[in-house]
């Protein structure tokens, strides 16, 4: 009897220290947002073992977080299993079932591919957050994938490398990983910084990579997300000693194109309905403060009332709820500390903007001060009762628009966004517009608020992915790549950073893991001809075709770019017509007539100057914008007819010739035009 429990402790004893073996893996995936859970899926699809180490409790990041509304871009560029993602949603929402609180016919054809889009399958763009989540455990479940929750990296100890190479991740709970190859699909970076990879936050200097949209925006003003009529930013109107109200910046903004360490505002997509079987009112958060939302009242004082632009639509009657306007769900400023921060002061990072975006609700749906037909309009919507349904209908995932960013083999920067230069070695493609929600809240020389840091720059076509950007410089790590934080500038990440493409660069960091494994070499080694063959394979979407761009020619003398002008009004930038000068031009969406004006001016040296302004001609043109000239002699008024403008060669108008002492002063007028009003450049040539 003695001897037979000796056998037995001795069996438990060795029982024991197997269970205390940590577990080992092919492919070890830390993050389970949408891109982790590609990225497992595709390693287990080709025969190698995968473990998805999740900090968060529900698979699937933003994309089962509140973001139904895809931004997708051109959809002919997501394959893959992105794509198959969709195509389940279209599957999903093709039952009956589906539709508890809404008609499917309802529902708007745009947001489905029928079965004659490209690749052949239809899907479906539009989605509750539930479906999501569901959606993504069907693929873990189908995959018999292991997922481990509610882990969370030892950030200052958690990583083991030998040879330059990850050997063990550990937990804070004291759970270890080891595996053959790391992939980050961390919307923070975790993983790539505790392995000691270089990275960087905030945004570069327009000079680092000699871009446009980078750096300070001061003086950009895009879409509609900032005050287009002056507000007073302090708490007694006109009087700077009696403070500024909350949310406003005392800090001066920085110059334009220069660096900073600031990031764009985070917010949560809300689910909102306004089925009222389905809906819970506002609650009121627990640290309630109304006079955080005085700016608000003075923004709707004006006459704003654009509040429900951005309730996009999905099914059952629900909404993806984003930003918009000058004072909405981003909380601007508050965020700056997210991406080094410790876990807990993130976890009051995270707590502050619940306050802030819960209390925003309630108050405009509860308080007398706020105009009665916006009450009573925002009172009719209320938090979804099931959604998020252990987390009080609130999103348990917020929008880390932007983080840390790896600096990488090789840097995507608005170039490669822009189709100004051959990107190597695609991976995937992009396509979405260049997109930085505003970065900071700061009150102008004039003494009135306004926003800075929102962009938005339309990419001409699809763009390759480079994989370059996905490897960390060889000499840092050979076996981490890295999903989410990419290698890219701030301006290009803006456009990078939607989830199909974060599933699509998911897939892709999972098929070089898995060659790596194959050929025993580091993931910067992986021979790019193998990885293309096997991507494509699978469906991935490598590149498309586009039309060739017509180039501008040289430009001779003084040239004045369009982002040099001073904008009144909103002028947003495009690609769309070409040829054109440098990154793109302005117009003025042919709307607000009068109320916009572009104003080019320059010191230069005392001279006589034959004066044209550069344009793109096309039939949806103004014929007849006023353009004024500043000269030596007084001013002068030009009707330019946008319609026409090849002067040899050159899009543009010669507007005559003038002289100036030392500034030239042109300003491109809207007023009673009859189409569009577009601006390029403003060339001098001296006489």
């Amino acid at each position: 009897m003695k001897s037979q429990l000796l056998v037995l402790l001795y069996l438990m004893l060795i029982a024991g220290r197997v269970a205390a073996q940590p577990a080992s893996y092919d492919v070890v995936i830390y993050g389970g947002t949408s891109s982790g859970v590609v990225a497992a899926v595709q390693a287990k699809r080709m025969g190698k073992t995968a473990v998805i180490v999740a900090p968060e409790k529900h698979l699937g990041g933003l994309t089962s977080g509140g973001l139904g509304w895809t931004d997708s871009g051109n959809k002919r560029a997501i394959g893959g299993i992105s794509r198959e993602f969709y195509e389940r949603i279209w599957q999903h929402y093709e039952s009956p079932l589906a539709w508890k609180w809404q008609k499917r016919e309802e529902m708007e054809d745009r947001h489905i591919d029928g079965p004659t889009h490209a690749g052949g399958r239809p899907s479906m763009w539009v989605f509750e957050p539930h479906v999501a989540e569901q959606l993504y455990e069907q693929l873990v479940q189908e995959n018999r994938i292991r997922v481990d929750r509610d882990q969370w990296l030892d950030r200052q100890n958690g990583v083991t490398k030998e040879n330059n190479r990850i050997v063990a991740i550990r937990m804070l709970g004291g759970n270890e990983y080891r595996g053959k190859m790391f992939i980050d699909a961390t919307y923070e970076g975790d993983l790539m910084a505790t392995a000691g990879v270089s990275y960087t936050i905030g945004r570069e200097a327009n000079a680092t990579y000699g871009e446009t949209w980078n750096g300070v925006q001061v003086g950009t003003l895009h879409h509609s997300h900032y005050f287009k009529k002056p507000v007073d930013p302090y708490v007694v109107p006109g009087d700077p000693s009696s403070g500024l109200l909350p949310r406003v910046s005392a800090d001066p903004p920085g110059n334009k194109g220069a660096e900073d360490k600031r990031i764009q505002a985070y917010c949560y997509r809300m689910c909102l309905t306004n089925v009222p079987e389905n809906s819970i009112p506002f609650p009121r958060p627990e640290h309630y403060d109304p006079q955080q939302y005085e700016l608000l009242l003075r923004v709707l004082d004006t006459g704003w009332r654009e509040l429900f632009q951005k309730f996009d639509a999905i099914p059952n009657g629900k909404t993806d709820t984003n930003n918009h306007g000058p004072f909405s769900t981003d909380n601007i400023g508050y965020n700056y500390d997210y991406p080094e921060a410790s876990y807990e002061r993130r976890r009051e990072i995270l707590e502050e903007h619940r306050q802030y975006q819960m209390g925003l609700m309630h108050f405009m749906a509860n308080d007398p001060r706020v105009p009665d037909e916006v009450r009573t309009a925002v009172a009719k919507w209320g938090l979804s009762r099931d959604e998020f349904i252990d987390n009080g209908h609130w999103p348990h995932q917020i929008y880390v628009r932007e983080a840390r960013r790896m600096i990488g083999r090789y840097v995507m920067t608005e170039h490669d966004c822009l189709d100004d230069r051959e990107t190597p070695e695609s991976v995937g493609m992009g396509s979405y517009t260049i997109d930085s929600h505003n970065v900071q809240r700061y009150v102008t020389p004039e003494g009135t608020v306004q926003n800075e840091g929102d962009i938005g720059v339309g990419t001409p076509y699809p763009y390759e992915i480079a994989y370059g950007s996905l490897t960390p410089q060889e000499d840092e790590c050979e076996n981490l790549l890295v999903s989410v934080c990419l290698s890219a500038s701030h301006s290009a990440y803006g456009s990078i950073r939607m989830e199909p493409v974060f599933m699509i660069l998911g897939q892709s960091a999972a098929t070089a893991a898995c060659l790596a494994i194959d050929g025993t070499q580091s993931v910067q080694s992986v021979p790019y001809e193998r990885l293309r063959l096997q991507l494509l394979e699978d469906k991935q979407v490598l590149e498309l075709p586009h039309p060739p761009r017509r180039r501008m020619p040289q430009l001779q003398g003084i040239v004045i770019d369009d982002q040099e002008a001073e904008e009144i009004g909103d002028w947003p930038s495009s690609r769309s017509t070409t040829p054109y000068y440098r990154q793109g031009y302005r117009h003025d969406g042919n709307r607000d007539k009068g109320q916009k004006k572009l104003r080019f001016k320059k010191n230069i040296p005392p001279g006589t100057y034959s004066v044209r302004l550069i344009y793109p001609e096309s039939s949806n043109r103004a014929t007849n914008v006023p353009v004024t000239i500043q000269h030596a002699g007084g001013s002068a008024l030009v009707v330019v007819n946008q319609r026409e403008g090849i002067v040899a060669e050159l899009a543009g108008k010669t507007l005559g010739k003038f002289e100036f002492h030392s500034t030239v002063e042109v300003e491109i007028g809207t007023s009673e035009t009859d189409g569009y009003v577009v601006a390029d450049a403003l060339q001098l040539e001296p006489l």
